[in-house]
Protein backbone atom coordinates (compact mmCIF):
# COMPACT_ATOMS: atom_id res chain seq x y z
CA UNK A 1 0.00 0.00 0.00
CA UNK A 2 2.70 2.25 0.95
CA UNK A 3 5.09 3.09 -1.90
CA UNK A 4 8.23 5.16 -0.92
CA UNK A 5 9.75 7.81 -3.08
CA UNK A 6 11.83 10.82 -2.99
CA UNK A 7 8.97 13.43 -4.69
CA UNK A 8 8.82 16.39 -2.77
CA UNK A 9 6.85 19.95 -3.25
CA UNK A 10 8.12 22.85 -4.56
CA UNK A 11 8.04 25.65 -2.18
CA UNK A 12 5.33 24.17 -0.67
CA UNK A 13 3.14 26.66 1.83
CA UNK A 14 5.00 30.00 1.46
CA UNK A 15 5.99 29.08 -2.55
CA UNK A 16 4.82 28.29 -6.10
CA UNK A 17 2.38 24.85 -5.84
CA UNK A 18 4.25 22.20 -7.63
CA UNK A 19 5.19 18.54 -7.37
CA UNK A 20 9.10 17.94 -7.67
CA UNK A 21 11.57 15.39 -7.62
CA UNK A 22 14.89 15.55 -6.39
CA UNK A 23 17.46 14.80 -8.65
CA UNK A 24 21.18 15.72 -8.57
CA UNK A 25 22.81 18.03 -11.52
CA UNK A 26 23.42 16.35 -14.38
CA UNK A 27 25.11 17.05 -18.03
CA UNK A 28 22.53 18.54 -20.61
CA UNK A 29 20.75 16.18 -22.94
CA UNK A 30 22.31 17.95 -25.77
CA UNK A 31 25.83 20.44 -25.85
CA UNK A 32 24.50 23.71 -26.13
CA UNK A 33 25.10 25.47 -30.13
CA UNK A 34 28.24 27.96 -31.13
CA UNK A 35 25.43 30.66 -31.26
CA UNK A 36 24.59 29.98 -27.41
CA UNK A 37 27.95 30.00 -25.89
CA UNK A 38 28.37 33.24 -27.83
CA UNK A 39 25.42 34.66 -26.26
CA UNK A 40 27.00 33.41 -23.23
CA UNK A 41 29.80 35.63 -23.53
CA UNK A 42 28.18 38.31 -23.70
CA UNK A 43 26.57 37.68 -19.96
CA UNK A 44 30.03 37.30 -18.90
CA UNK A 45 31.10 40.61 -20.21
CA UNK A 46 28.16 42.35 -18.83
CA UNK A 47 28.54 40.95 -15.68
CA UNK A 48 32.41 41.99 -15.83
CA UNK A 49 31.39 45.39 -16.49
CA UNK A 50 28.89 45.55 -13.50
CA UNK A 51 30.89 44.54 -11.32
CA UNK A 52 33.84 46.94 -12.51
CA UNK A 53 32.30 50.05 -13.26
CA UNK A 54 28.46 50.36 -12.02
CA UNK A 55 28.41 53.21 -9.25
CA UNK A 56 28.86 51.25 -6.27
CA UNK A 57 30.36 47.74 -5.45
CA UNK A 58 27.34 45.49 -6.26
CA UNK A 59 27.01 42.28 -4.51
CA UNK A 60 27.97 39.96 -6.97
CA UNK A 61 27.02 36.75 -5.32
CA UNK A 62 22.94 38.82 -5.38
CA UNK A 63 24.01 39.68 -9.16
CA UNK A 64 24.52 36.34 -10.40
CA UNK A 65 21.18 34.75 -8.14
CA UNK A 66 19.15 37.63 -10.05
CA UNK A 67 20.52 36.55 -13.73
CA UNK A 68 19.26 33.02 -12.79
CA UNK A 69 16.26 34.18 -11.67
CA UNK A 70 15.34 36.39 -14.44
CA UNK A 71 16.39 33.55 -17.08
CA UNK A 72 14.08 30.46 -15.04
CA UNK A 73 11.44 33.37 -14.63
CA UNK A 74 10.91 33.74 -18.05
CA UNK A 75 10.15 29.63 -18.86
CA UNK A 76 6.86 29.68 -16.29
CA UNK A 77 5.59 30.93 -13.12
CA UNK A 78 6.53 27.66 -11.20
CA UNK A 79 10.59 27.63 -12.23
CA UNK A 80 13.16 29.10 -10.06
CA UNK A 81 16.50 29.41 -8.23
CA UNK A 82 16.24 28.71 -4.20
CA UNK A 83 19.69 29.31 -2.61
CA UNK A 84 21.24 27.07 0.35
CA UNK A 85 19.13 28.58 2.71
CA UNK A 86 16.14 28.80 0.56
CA UNK A 87 16.36 24.52 -0.69
CA UNK A 88 16.99 24.02 3.30
CA UNK A 89 13.55 25.62 4.30
CA UNK A 90 11.90 23.83 1.51
CA UNK A 91 12.88 20.74 2.78
CA UNK A 92 11.41 21.50 6.36
CA UNK A 93 8.25 22.51 4.80
CA UNK A 94 7.27 19.48 3.69
CA UNK A 95 7.99 17.33 6.88
CA UNK A 96 4.88 19.01 7.56
CA UNK A 97 6.00 21.88 10.50
CA UNK A 98 7.84 25.40 9.57
CA UNK A 99 8.23 28.58 10.52
CA UNK A 100 6.17 31.60 8.64
CA UNK A 101 2.54 33.00 7.61
CA UNK A 102 0.99 30.04 6.37
CA UNK A 103 -0.31 31.07 2.81
CA UNK A 104 0.03 28.86 -0.51
CA UNK A 105 1.50 32.34 -3.08
CA UNK A 106 3.21 32.21 -6.63
CA UNK A 107 4.22 35.38 -8.95
CA UNK A 108 1.49 36.67 -11.34
CA UNK A 109 1.24 40.32 -12.28
CA UNK A 110 4.41 41.47 -11.19
CA UNK A 111 2.76 40.78 -7.18
CA UNK A 112 2.81 37.96 -4.81
CA UNK A 113 -0.46 36.09 -5.55
CA UNK A 114 -2.23 33.98 -2.69
CA UNK A 115 -3.25 31.14 -3.95
CA UNK A 116 -4.61 29.89 -0.41
CA UNK A 117 -4.00 30.30 3.74
CA UNK A 118 -3.49 27.83 4.89
CA UNK A 119 -6.01 26.78 8.01
CA UNK A 120 -5.71 27.73 11.44
CA UNK A 121 -2.05 29.47 10.41
CA UNK A 122 -1.90 33.23 11.50
CA UNK A 123 -2.56 34.49 7.53
CA UNK A 124 -5.86 32.38 8.04
CA UNK A 125 -6.76 34.20 11.33
CA UNK A 126 -5.40 37.12 10.09
CA UNK A 127 -8.22 37.45 7.43
CA UNK A 128 -5.81 36.37 4.22
CA UNK A 129 -7.99 35.41 1.56
CA UNK A 130 -7.60 33.28 -1.86
CA UNK A 131 -6.73 35.38 -4.59
CA UNK A 132 -5.37 38.27 -2.55
CA UNK A 133 -2.45 39.97 -3.85
CA UNK A 134 -0.23 40.83 -1.73
CA UNK A 135 1.87 45.21 -2.84
CA UNK A 136 3.94 45.60 -0.11
CA UNK A 137 5.84 43.51 2.42
CA UNK A 138 7.05 45.93 5.65
CA UNK A 139 6.41 48.53 3.56
CA UNK A 140 8.74 47.43 0.30
CA UNK A 141 6.77 47.29 -3.40
CA UNK A 142 6.91 43.74 -4.43
CA UNK A 143 6.90 44.96 -7.66
CA UNK A 144 10.35 44.25 -9.25
CA UNK A 145 10.78 41.56 -6.58
CA UNK A 146 11.25 37.42 -7.71
CA UNK A 147 9.18 35.79 -5.90
CA UNK A 148 12.05 34.39 -3.76
CA UNK A 149 13.28 37.78 -2.97
CA UNK A 150 9.27 38.38 -1.73
CA UNK A 151 9.19 35.05 -0.03
CA UNK A 152 12.35 35.61 1.90
CA UNK A 153 10.70 38.51 3.00
CA UNK A 154 7.99 37.42 4.50
CA UNK A 155 9.82 34.51 6.37
CA UNK A 156 11.29 36.04 9.39
CA UNK A 157 11.97 35.14 13.46
CA UNK A 158 8.77 33.40 15.07
CA UNK A 159 6.82 35.96 17.24
CA UNK A 160 7.81 39.16 14.73
CA UNK A 161 4.68 40.75 13.65
CA UNK A 162 5.00 41.91 9.56
CA UNK A 163 2.82 44.03 7.62
CA UNK A 164 1.28 43.09 4.64
CA UNK A 165 -0.24 45.53 1.89
CA UNK A 166 -2.95 43.47 0.26
CA UNK A 167 -5.22 44.63 -3.44
CA UNK A 168 -8.39 42.61 -2.98
CA UNK A 169 -10.48 42.63 -5.76
CA UNK A 170 -13.83 44.48 -4.90
CA UNK A 171 -12.24 46.43 -2.12
CA UNK A 172 -12.22 50.07 -2.53
CA UNK A 173 -8.74 50.64 -1.45
CA UNK A 174 -5.58 48.75 -0.49
CA UNK A 175 -5.87 46.79 2.83
CA UNK A 176 -3.38 46.28 5.46
CA UNK A 177 -2.96 42.83 7.69
CA UNK A 178 -0.24 42.73 10.69
CA UNK A 179 0.36 39.18 10.53
CA UNK A 180 2.79 37.53 13.21
CA UNK A 181 4.43 34.65 12.00
CA UNK A 182 4.59 31.56 14.14
CA UNK A 183 5.52 28.18 14.13
CA UNK A 184 3.16 26.73 11.47
CA UNK A 185 2.52 22.89 12.22
CA UNK A 186 -0.02 22.19 9.89
CA UNK A 187 -2.28 18.76 10.65
CA UNK A 188 -2.19 17.61 7.21
CA UNK A 189 -5.81 15.68 7.38
CA UNK A 190 -8.52 16.34 10.06
CA UNK A 191 -11.59 13.98 10.27
CA UNK A 192 -15.01 13.86 12.44
CA UNK A 193 -18.35 11.52 11.92
CA UNK A 194 -20.87 13.31 10.24
CA UNK A 195 -23.46 11.06 11.94
CA UNK A 196 -23.23 7.83 9.74
CA UNK A 197 -20.91 9.44 6.89
CA UNK A 198 -17.02 9.84 7.51
CA UNK A 199 -15.84 13.30 6.99
CA UNK A 200 -11.76 13.28 6.03
CA UNK A 201 -10.26 17.19 5.37
CA UNK A 202 -6.77 16.97 3.23
CA UNK A 203 -5.14 20.31 4.53
CA UNK A 204 -2.24 19.61 2.97
CA UNK A 205 -0.16 16.61 1.33
CA UNK A 206 3.10 16.78 3.58
CA UNK A 207 5.04 13.35 4.67
CA UNK A 208 2.10 13.06 7.26
CA UNK A 209 -0.58 12.92 4.96
CA UNK A 210 -0.81 8.81 3.96
CA UNK A 211 -0.25 7.99 7.80
CA UNK A 212 -2.96 10.74 8.91
CA UNK A 213 -5.48 9.67 6.67
CA UNK A 214 -5.40 6.34 7.56
CA UNK A 215 -5.38 7.17 11.13
CA UNK A 216 -8.30 8.92 10.99
CA UNK A 217 -9.93 6.27 8.86
CA UNK A 218 -9.28 4.01 11.74
CA UNK A 219 -10.77 6.33 13.97
CA UNK A 220 -13.80 6.53 12.35
CA UNK A 221 -14.83 3.07 11.53
CA UNK A 222 -13.98 2.16 15.15
CA UNK A 223 -16.65 4.75 15.79
CA UNK A 224 -19.36 3.71 13.11
CA UNK A 225 -20.20 0.09 12.72
CA UNK A 226 -19.62 -1.13 8.96
CA UNK A 227 -23.10 -2.02 8.78
CA UNK A 228 -24.11 1.62 9.36
CA UNK A 229 -21.49 3.99 7.48
CA UNK A 230 -23.10 5.33 4.94
CA UNK A 231 -19.75 5.90 3.31
CA UNK A 232 -16.91 9.23 2.87
CA UNK A 233 -16.70 12.50 1.69
CA UNK A 234 -12.91 13.60 0.91
CA UNK A 235 -12.60 17.50 0.87
CA UNK A 236 -9.97 18.45 -0.84
CA UNK A 237 -11.45 22.16 -1.26
CA UNK A 238 -8.57 24.86 -0.66
CA UNK A 239 -5.73 22.50 -0.46
CA UNK A 240 -2.59 24.39 -2.69
CA UNK A 241 -1.14 20.61 -2.59
CA UNK A 242 2.05 19.12 -2.18
CA UNK A 243 3.95 15.56 -2.17
CA UNK A 244 3.61 13.35 -5.35
CA UNK A 245 4.27 10.39 -3.57
CA UNK A 246 0.99 11.47 -0.55
CA UNK A 247 -1.04 12.17 -3.86
CA UNK A 248 -0.79 8.30 -5.14
CA UNK A 249 -0.72 6.85 -1.83
CA UNK A 250 -4.03 8.97 -0.61
CA UNK A 251 -5.54 7.94 -3.95
CA UNK A 252 -4.57 3.84 -3.64
CA UNK A 253 -5.87 4.06 -0.26
CA UNK A 254 -9.50 3.67 -2.08
CA UNK A 255 -8.31 1.70 -4.63
CA UNK A 256 -7.78 -1.75 -6.00
CA UNK A 257 -6.04 -1.31 -9.27
CA UNK A 258 -6.01 0.72 -11.91
CA UNK A 259 -3.37 3.76 -12.80
CA UNK A 260 -3.51 6.74 -10.40
CA UNK A 261 -1.08 9.26 -12.21
CA UNK A 262 1.26 9.52 -15.31
CA UNK A 263 4.03 12.38 -15.69
CA UNK A 264 5.41 13.07 -19.34
CA UNK A 265 8.14 14.63 -20.26
CA UNK A 266 10.04 16.21 -23.08
CA UNK A 267 11.29 12.96 -24.45
CA UNK A 268 8.63 10.47 -24.65
CA UNK A 269 11.53 7.85 -22.40
CA UNK A 270 10.58 10.19 -19.47
CA UNK A 271 7.03 9.17 -19.15
CA UNK A 272 6.58 7.88 -15.70
CA UNK A 273 3.46 6.06 -14.62
CA UNK A 274 2.18 5.02 -11.16
CA UNK A 275 -0.40 2.31 -10.51
CA UNK A 276 -2.87 1.54 -7.47
CA UNK A 277 -1.82 -1.70 -5.07
CA UNK A 278 -4.38 -3.45 -3.54
CA UNK A 279 -6.16 -2.76 -0.59
CA UNK A 280 -8.92 -0.46 -0.66
CA UNK A 281 -8.85 1.12 3.59
CA UNK A 282 -12.05 2.09 3.16
CA UNK A 283 -13.62 -1.03 1.98
CA UNK A 284 -15.51 0.15 -1.10
CA UNK A 285 -17.91 2.45 0.66
CA UNK A 286 -19.38 5.13 -1.20
CA UNK A 287 -17.16 8.30 -1.22
CA UNK A 288 -17.67 11.83 -2.55
CA UNK A 289 -14.17 14.07 -2.68
CA UNK A 290 -15.39 18.14 -2.66
CA UNK A 291 -13.38 20.58 -4.68
CA UNK A 292 -13.26 24.45 -5.60
CA UNK A 293 -11.19 27.03 -6.90
CA UNK A 294 -8.04 26.25 -4.38
CA UNK A 295 -8.00 22.78 -4.75
CA UNK A 296 -4.74 22.57 -6.68
CA UNK A 297 -1.71 20.34 -7.84
CA UNK A 298 -1.62 17.49 -5.44
CA UNK A 299 -5.35 17.84 -4.98
CA UNK A 300 -6.30 17.71 -8.55
CA UNK A 301 -4.07 14.04 -8.93
CA UNK A 302 -6.38 13.00 -6.16
CA UNK A 303 -9.25 13.66 -7.30
CA UNK A 304 -8.96 13.17 -11.19
CA UNK A 305 -7.25 9.57 -10.70
CA UNK A 306 -10.81 8.57 -8.36
CA UNK A 307 -13.34 10.21 -11.14
CA UNK A 308 -11.29 8.74 -13.96
CA UNK A 309 -11.15 5.17 -12.13
CA UNK A 310 -14.93 5.78 -11.25
CA UNK A 311 -14.09 5.05 -7.82
CA UNK A 312 -15.61 8.68 -6.42
CA UNK A 313 -17.96 11.79 -7.92
CA UNK A 314 -16.79 14.77 -7.18
CA UNK A 315 -18.42 17.70 -6.36
CA UNK A 316 -18.19 21.12 -5.79
CA UNK A 317 -16.71 23.90 -8.54
CA UNK A 318 -13.64 23.80 -11.18
CA UNK A 319 -9.96 23.31 -9.46
CA UNK A 320 -7.15 25.64 -9.93
CA UNK A 321 -5.39 23.71 -13.18
CA UNK A 322 -1.73 23.65 -12.37
CA UNK A 323 -0.69 20.56 -14.08
CA UNK A 324 2.96 20.91 -14.23
CA UNK A 325 5.50 19.15 -12.19
CA UNK A 326 8.70 20.76 -10.95
CA UNK A 327 11.85 18.62 -10.47
CA UNK A 328 14.32 19.95 -7.76
CA UNK A 329 18.35 19.60 -9.00
CA UNK A 330 20.52 19.97 -6.59
CA UNK A 331 23.74 22.30 -6.90
CA UNK A 332 25.82 21.15 -4.44
CA UNK A 333 25.99 23.67 -1.09
CA UNK A 334 24.97 26.63 -3.61
CA UNK A 335 21.01 25.62 -3.15
CA UNK A 336 18.70 24.23 -5.57
CA UNK A 337 17.24 24.48 -9.39
CA UNK A 338 13.39 24.01 -9.25
CA UNK A 339 12.47 23.59 -12.76
CA UNK A 340 9.34 22.39 -14.70
CA UNK A 341 10.06 18.94 -16.69
CA UNK A 342 6.68 17.48 -17.15
CA UNK A 343 2.95 17.59 -17.08
CA UNK A 344 1.18 15.07 -15.07
CA UNK A 345 -2.09 13.46 -16.71
CA UNK A 346 -4.89 11.60 -15.36
CA UNK A 347 -5.56 7.87 -15.97
CA UNK A 348 -8.16 8.62 -18.72
CA UNK A 349 -5.25 10.65 -20.51
CA UNK A 350 -5.96 14.20 -19.74
CA UNK A 351 -3.96 16.76 -18.82
CA UNK A 352 -5.49 19.12 -16.50
CA UNK A 353 -2.96 22.09 -16.91
CA UNK A 354 -4.29 25.50 -17.25
CA UNK A 355 -8.21 23.66 -17.54
CA UNK A 356 -8.49 21.79 -14.10
CA UNK A 357 -11.04 18.90 -12.77
CA UNK A 358 -14.66 19.83 -13.65
CA UNK A 359 -16.65 18.37 -11.12
CA UNK A 360 -19.38 15.41 -12.14
CA UNK A 361 -21.71 17.54 -10.47
CA UNK A 362 -20.96 21.09 -9.83
CA UNK A 363 -22.73 22.69 -6.34
CA UNK A 364 -22.21 26.62 -6.14
CA UNK A 365 -20.92 27.43 -2.49
CA UNK A 366 -22.76 30.86 -1.75
CA UNK A 367 -20.50 33.54 -0.68
CA UNK A 368 -21.71 36.01 2.26
CA UNK A 369 -22.19 39.99 1.05
CA UNK A 370 -18.78 41.14 2.30
CA UNK A 371 -17.12 38.48 0.30
CA UNK A 372 -18.73 38.88 -2.54
CA UNK A 373 -16.00 39.47 -5.76
CA UNK A 374 -12.87 38.71 -2.99
CA UNK A 375 -12.98 35.04 -3.39
CA UNK A 376 -13.03 34.22 -6.89
CA UNK A 377 -10.00 32.38 -8.37
CA UNK A 378 -9.23 32.43 -11.87
CA UNK A 379 -6.47 29.74 -11.94
CA UNK A 380 -3.74 28.63 -13.17
CA UNK A 381 -5.24 30.07 -16.56
CA UNK A 382 -4.59 32.97 -15.53
CA UNK A 383 -1.16 33.58 -14.79
CA UNK A 384 1.32 35.18 -16.83
CA UNK A 385 3.18 33.18 -18.45
CA UNK A 386 2.22 29.43 -17.58
CA UNK A 387 2.19 26.58 -19.81
CA UNK A 388 -0.58 26.63 -22.04
CA UNK A 389 -2.46 23.12 -21.13
CA UNK A 390 -3.17 20.62 -23.97
CA UNK A 391 -7.18 21.00 -23.42
CA UNK A 392 -7.43 24.25 -22.51
CA UNK A 393 -9.96 26.90 -23.12
CA UNK A 394 -10.75 30.79 -23.18
CA UNK A 395 -12.92 29.41 -20.07
CA UNK A 396 -9.76 28.50 -17.98
CA UNK A 397 -9.46 26.97 -14.73
CA UNK A 398 -10.19 28.30 -11.15
CA UNK A 399 -13.49 29.22 -9.57
CA UNK A 400 -14.91 30.13 -6.49
CA UNK A 401 -12.44 29.18 -3.72
CA UNK A 402 -14.73 29.54 -0.29
CA UNK A 403 -15.82 27.54 2.29
CA UNK A 404 -17.82 28.69 5.16
CA UNK A 405 -15.89 28.19 8.45
CA UNK A 406 -19.35 26.85 10.29
CA UNK A 407 -20.03 23.01 8.54
CA UNK A 408 -23.86 24.23 9.19
CA UNK A 409 -23.71 26.72 6.42
CA UNK A 410 -21.55 24.23 4.13
CA UNK A 411 -23.77 23.91 0.88
CA UNK A 412 -21.72 21.91 -1.06
CA UNK A 413 -20.86 19.24 2.05
CA UNK A 414 -24.54 18.57 3.14
CA UNK A 415 -25.25 17.98 -1.03
CA UNK A 416 -22.28 15.21 -0.60
CA UNK A 417 -24.01 14.26 2.52
CA UNK A 418 -27.72 14.09 1.18
CA UNK A 419 -26.04 12.05 -1.51
CA UNK A 420 -24.57 9.81 0.19
CA UNK A 421 -27.49 9.11 2.79
CA UNK A 422 -30.22 8.97 -0.58
CA UNK A 423 -31.86 12.37 0.11
CA UNK A 424 -30.52 13.68 -3.34
CA UNK A 425 -30.05 11.53 -5.87
CA UNK A 426 -28.13 12.19 -9.52
CA UNK A 427 -26.88 9.92 -12.33
CA UNK A 428 -23.01 10.99 -11.37
CA UNK A 429 -23.63 8.97 -7.74
CA UNK A 430 -22.71 6.03 -7.56
CA UNK A 431 -19.99 6.15 -10.50
CA UNK A 432 -20.15 3.55 -13.15
CA UNK A 433 -16.99 1.55 -12.54
CA UNK A 434 -18.03 -0.52 -15.82
CA UNK A 435 -17.11 3.05 -17.71
CA UNK A 436 -14.22 3.49 -16.53
CA UNK A 437 -11.75 5.09 -19.68
CA UNK A 438 -8.33 4.44 -19.83
CA UNK A 439 -5.06 6.46 -21.77
CA UNK A 440 -3.82 3.96 -24.68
Amino acid sequence: MIRKASLLVAGALLGATAMSVIYSAGVPASAAGNATYKELSVFGDVFERVRAQYVTPPDEKKLIEAAINGMLSSLDPHSSFMNADQAADMRTQTKGEFGGLGIEVTMDKDLVKVVTPIEDTPAAKAGILSGDYISKIDGTDVRGLTLNQAVEKMRGKVGEAIKLEVIRQGADKPLEFTVKRDIIAVQAVKYRVEGDVGYLRIISFTEKTFDDLKKAMDKIQAQVPDDKLKGYVLDLRLNPGGLLDQAIDVSDAFLNKGEIVSTRGREASETRRFDATEGDLSHGKPLIVLINGGSASASEIVSGALQDLKRATVVGTRSFGKGSVQTIIQLGDSGALRLTTALYYTPSGRSIQGTGITPDIKVDEPVPDDLKGKVEVEGESSLSGHIKGQSETTEGSGSIAYVPPDPKDDVQLHYALDLLRGVKTDPSFPPDPTKVTMAK
